[in-house]
């Protein structure tokens, strides 16, 4: 009896040993954009690639539109382990040390989106995210969500009607910067309560891109928006990097290729809905939408212009040029 019990307990501990053995690798990937945005398709993208890769070895959750974490506290708890993933915006990492991924908030930095591409997808993207490491990061992408408009409750076609409204931006010392330069006031708030400041009339308008200006139905509560374009919205995405290392270097593989996948599909689907939301925001009648003349738009660069070089101390007169180098080469082309 003693050599059955033996036997059985021995075959119980093998069994659960396959069974923990089998248990796939659950990687939480949390962000604040609604789920039917650029980001929030990528993500889903990137978890179908990476589970079908894995042939199931891995699963992704994902958690959208702030229902885990806000945006204040998502590198916090990526930095802890209690999330793995995150794609926060560039200009949220100078916060939490790594400024010079402002460079990226900076305005009129990029004349297109082939000169954007050039640094995200180049050598000066790389050595960005390379910076993320000593922050307990590893940057495995950037991914697109347009460029920033402006939109208000009151008008705001030129520099000179900005002043004096307060307008929401994220937490970014550019941002702060670029707010000021045309005399309105920067308003610092999580993504999640955007709204109901703008319909309480906490804030007058806000910095953002159009898909999340449609799929938070902020156009709802805006009457008016000036097609500024003036800064790059994208987001970076980053793995905890203990919990990166630890994978197995197969898993690793897959993944790496999984977002590469995800981040074709990921400039794919934003140039697309950056023109669905624009025509949605059109449709809907509530908004006003101000596409700038040549001149206003010279005026609008001629207020931001200067904060490049107002902001070179603090992101750094390197990473400013490096950035400037490879844009310039692609207008040259």
């Amino acid at each position: 009896m003693k050599t059955l019990y033996a036997l059985t307990a021995a075959i119980g501990i093998t069994f659960s040993g396959l069974a923990a053995a089998q248990d796939p690798i659950v990687i939480k990937f949390s962000h604040v954009a609604a789920a039917d945005t650029p980001k929030g398709q990528a993500a889903e993208y990137f978890k179908k690639q990476a589970e079908a890769r894995t042939k199931g070895r891995v699963k992704v959750e994902i958690y959208a539109n702030s229902t885990l974490y806000k945006d204040k506290e998502e590198l916090e708890a990526l930095q802890m382990g209690s999330v793995q993933m995150l794609a926060p915006v560039a200009g949220k990492f100078g916060p939490a040390g790594v400024k010079e991924f402002e460079v990226f908030d900076l305005p009129y930095m990029f004349p297109s989106e082939a000169a954007l591409h050039r640094v995200t997808q180049g050598p000066v993207g790389a050595s960005l995210l390379k910076k993320l490491e000593g922050r307990g990061m590893m940057g495995l992408s950037f991914w697109d969500a347009g460029f920033r408009v402006l939109s208000s409750n009151k008008p705001i076609q030129t520099p000179d009607q900005a002043k004096g409204q307060k307008l929401r931006i994220n937490s970014s010392k550019v941002n702060q910067s670029i707010m000021k330069s045309i005399g309105a006031i920067p308003q610092t708030m999580a993504f999640s309560e955007v709204y109901q400041a703008l319909q309480t009339g906490v804030v007058d308008g806000a910095d953002g891109n159009l898909s999340n200006l449609y799929t938070q139905k902020q156009h709802e509560v805006q009457k008016y928006v000036t097609l500024t374009y003036h800064t790059y919205s994208g987001y970076v995405v980053v793995v905890n990097k203990g919990f990166w290392e630890k994978l197995p270097a197969d898993i690793r593989g897959e993944l790496e290729a999984a977002m590469k996948d995800a981040t074709a599909f990921n400039a794919k689907v934003a140039a697309e809905d950056d023109a669905k939301a624009l025509a949605a925001i059109r449709a809907t009648g509530k908004t006003d939408v101000h596409t700038p003349t040549p001149e206003e738009r010279a005026a609008w660069i001629k207020a931001m212009a200067p904060v490049q070089d107002e902001m070179a101390s603090r992101i750094g007169k390197d990473v400013i040029n490096a950035v400037r180098k490879e844009t310039a080469s692609v207008a040259s082309n």
